[in-house]
């Protein structure tokens, strides 16, 4: 059967321009019923545009949407949602406060007599969770889920407005292995019944085990669309960045003996906060430290209280020699302390700001910008665009909003920020999420490079192969308090994601070889399929 003959959505000649950008040039894309698509591509490639205009977040200039054969024009999200389209968007949309039930519901009311019927809402929403593997409590707080129990909600809530084709926005970004595992399951279940899922995302082995199909967008275009059968990660790495992905050479130096940051039984919290107890942990010059955890158990108030944005009340902090407990923010980034924030939209950058405004931030007295009164622009200016340079990032110029680059270019710029401050002790939270294959690879050499010089590095991140890959040692966070340090040589990503769950070393081990061996080559799960 041809594509036309099973195609359940459609994007044909889609060509959209920003401001210095094109961002789409003349993509055709077809996503078949019930198939997995994967779309991936470097930053900047055009993968977001395109989602944004099948979700009608955005309108192209040029060429045609079609749903089932008939051509549609999407003037707002709602019209996409009522021809069936879903999109699940990397960073939740769901209220805090409320229950499951009533995030699900909201703009899609079931009523009986005029009145919300919750009975019946609750019922639809645990039939859904059942039938496809994404169950969930209809009554329990969002507030109270996990990360990935959060995710199963918002899917949940694609489908109680009937979707039939299902966008994911880098769906495992925040997700530890088994989680990552149960959410693919749930698309093949999907799958199964007739629904289309298309997907974006940077981590090239998931796509492998889960698409049917792979797109793959460079420079505003379709490169090639792929069966599964013939796709291999390196070749579909090389098909995203033009060329081979640059090898990073294993480490030439050793830690030193000088302490650049250390904890020393520290309890932190606020109101609306979950507390950290009792946590010791030393990072060196010259050293990357992993700090594991599932999100909501306290690797980010560890960070928050190094970088001073959560009072202490017990322990010591210590930036080398110098005891900074009692300091703010602004004096512990004098004393060298650099920080890659975990949401670059809320406390990384502002989006409708210059980037040559967004260098400035939390840097103003550090660079020598300030004459007398006034800032010197031009310096300014000339040391943004080293950064663009340097950490490669995809905009026009220092003068283009933060808010006209990709997600992952904004995550290289933020990254480049920080790093040119020339800092003693660098808090990385998530440093490269978002960000391609590519980019992934220089960020670890520059990374890796500042370390070999002498930085002390704390870092956090979701995708576990990166925090194994880059770190000396690891520590585990689990329900406010650390564990470690272990030697990163001796962790996997699924020991590592076991231990994150407040499992024994003994017990991750065991976790381990029971999953070893129900993925050994050739079981349902082991070829992904």
């Amino acid at each position: 059967m041809t594509d036309q003959a099973t195609a359940v959505l459609q994007a044909l000649h889609i060509s959209k321009r920003y401001p210095g950008v094109l961002a789409n040039d003349d993509v055709s894309l077809t996503v078949r019923a019930g198939e997995i698509h994967a779309i991936v591509g470097e930053n900047g490639a055009g993968k977001s545009t395109l989602m944004k205009i099948l979700y009608g977040e955005d309108r192209p200039d040029r060429g045609t949407l079609r749903v089932a054969g008939r051509e549609v024009r999407f003037a707002t999200p709602r019209a996409a949602i009522a021809a069936g389209i879903g999109l699940v968007h990397q960073h939740f949309m769901l209220a805090d406060n409320l229950p499951v039930w009533e995030n699900v519901v909201i703009g899609a009311e079931t009523r009986r007599r005029g009145l919300l019927d919750r009975p019946a809402a609750r019922a639809r929403i645990a039939g859904i969770g059942r039938s496809h593997g994404l169950t969930v409590d209809p009554d329990r707080t969002v507030g109270d889920l996990s990360v990935g129990e959060r995710q199963r909600v918002e899917i949940i809530k694609v489908l109680y407005r009937d979707a039939r084709v299902i966008i994911l926005d880098e769906p495992t970004a925040v997700l530890v292995p088994a989680e990552v595992d149960r959410l693919l399951e749930s698309l093949r279940s999907l799958r199964a019944r007739g629904i289309s899922v298309l997907f974006i995302s940077h981590r090239l082995d998931e796509v492998l085990a889960a698409a049917d199909r792979i797109t793959v967008m460079r420079a505003g275009r379709v490169v090639g669309t792929v069966d599964r059968a013939d796709a291999t990660k390196d070749g579909l790495a090389e098909m995203m960045v033009g060329g081979r992905l640059p090898d990073v050479p294993p480490r030439a130096t050793r830690p030193r003996e000088a302490v650049g940051l250390r904890l020393r039984e520290v309890a932190a919290g606020a109101p609306d906060r979950p507390p950290i107890e009792d946590v010791s942990l030393t990072v060196r010059a010259g050293e990357i430290v992993g700090l594991a955890g599932i999100e909501g158990n306290g690797q980010n108030e560890v960070l928050d209280a190094v970088l001073g944005l959560l009072p202490v009340r017990a322990g010591t902090i210590g930036l080398g020699d110098r005891d900074v407990t009692p300091l703010g923010v602004a004096e512990r980034r004098r004393l060298g302390l650099a920080s890659i924030a975990a949401d670059r939209h809320r406390h990384g950058m502002l989006l409708r700001a210059a980037l040559w405004e967004n260098l400035l931030l939390g840097n103003e007295r550090l660079r020598g910008s300030l004459r007398s009164w006034r800032i010197d622009r031009r310096a300014v200016r000339d040391a943004t665009a080293e950064v663009i340079r340097e950490y490669a990032v995809k905009a026009p110029g220092a003068g283009t909003p933060a808010y006209a680059l990709s997600g992952g270019n904004q995550q290289k710029f933020v990254f480049g920020r920080e790093m040119s401050t020339r800092p003693k002790v660098l808090l990385a939270a998530h440093p490269t999420r978002g960000v391609d294959v590519g980019a992934q690879a220089q960020l670890w050499r520059h990374l890796r490079d500042a370390r070999d010089d002498g930085l002390a590095v704390l870092l956090v991140s979701a995708d576990l192969d990166e925090l194994i890959a880059l770190s000396d040692t690891v520590y585990v966070a689990f329900s406010g308090r650390v564990s470690g340090p272990i030697p990163a040589g001796r962790l996997t990503p699924r020991r590592l994601g076991a231990l994150m769950t407040g499992r024994d070393d003994a017990e991750a081990g065991a976790a381990e070889r029971g999953a070893s061996k129900r993925a050994r080559p050739g079981s349902a799960e082991g070829d992904g399929r």
